[in-house]
């Protein structure tokens, strides 16, 4: 009876979380260093008219067969670190048609009431912005440990995970492609588990066992790895001469100076 108590009660607290309220996607240290970012000499107008999930890759068994791995919100992700790193002015393309269609609405309300148009015309970008999220490999390692001892045990396993994301900036005029990066984001599943069984008497059994698991969202490692892109695309356009910082901003020192410099892990 103790025992079906506990039970009880650890699913009543687990229950008790879909109470809370929504807040702000948490975010992780790579949208630190995406604020962090030094400041341009001036910002630079994007495009983005797709980000697509270039994977084919589908959630494993017993998942739906139509539910995808990653997420199809990338072009969203995207446009935000570009507005949030301070870089770039990213422009409506995702949604041109439905940009079109309101404009034309108003000068058709220009035209009822006989007003000349004044409605501007739509800005042209500087460079557009290209890519998308070209692997998911799950299980890249995995592993556990246990240990058990006159009925009382634990044990631990983890899996490894891996999404890759591609981005490009291209210069409108010619196409020539200004700048290419690719980053790696990992995603890291944890599960621990403990439990122990004992007789206490000659035919009754006590069994109890508890668990957790961690798994970490796949669209926030997608989010990292797109953030970190930006800033790996800012870094290299810098030192090509394609951009550049405000004056009297050195790089040495900066976010950009330790992203350039940061040594590549082999796999």
């Amino acid at each position: 009876i103790t025992s079906l108590t506990g039970c009880a009660a650890v699913v009543a607290n687990s229950r008790g979380l879909e109470g809370q309220p929504a807040t702000l996607t948490p975010r992780s240290g790579t949208y630190q260093d995406l604020l962090a970012l030094p400041p341009p000499a001036g910002q630079i107008y994007a495009s983005i008219y797709d980000f697509r999930d270039l994977t084919g890759q589908y959630k494993p068994a017993p998942a739906s067969t139509f539910s995808t791995a990653v997420t199809q919100g990338a072009a969203s992700m995207l446009t935000g670190a570009l507005a949030d790193s301070g870089w770039f002015i990213p422009l409506e393309r995702v949604g041109l048609q439905n940009l079109l269609t309101e404009r034309r609405i108003i000068r058709a309300e220009f035209e009822r009431f006989g007003q000349p148009d004044t409605l501007p015309s739509l800005r042209a970008a500087s460079v557009m912005l290209e890519g998308g999220i070209i692997a998911y490999e799950s299980n890249i390692r995995t592993g556990g440990a246990g240990v058990e001892y006159f009925g009382i045990g634990t044990s631990g396993q983890y899996q490894v995970d891996q999404v890759t994301v591609n981005l490009r900036a291209i210069e409108i005029s010619t196409g020539k492609i200004l700048a290419n990066v690719t980053t790696t984001k990992t995603i890291y599943s944890r599960e621990l588990r403990a439990g122990f069984y004992r007789f206490i008497d000659f035919s009754r059994l006590l069994e109890a066992e508890a668990g957790y698991t961690n798994n970490e969202p796949v669209q926030l490692a997608v989010m990292a790895a797109i953030e970190a892109s930006v800033i790996h695309l800012v870094a290299k356009g810098v030192t090509a001469g394609l951009w550049k910082l405000r004056e009297g901003v050195q790089l040495e020192g900066t976010i950009l100076d330790v992203y350039l410099n940061a040594p590549t892990p082999l796999l």
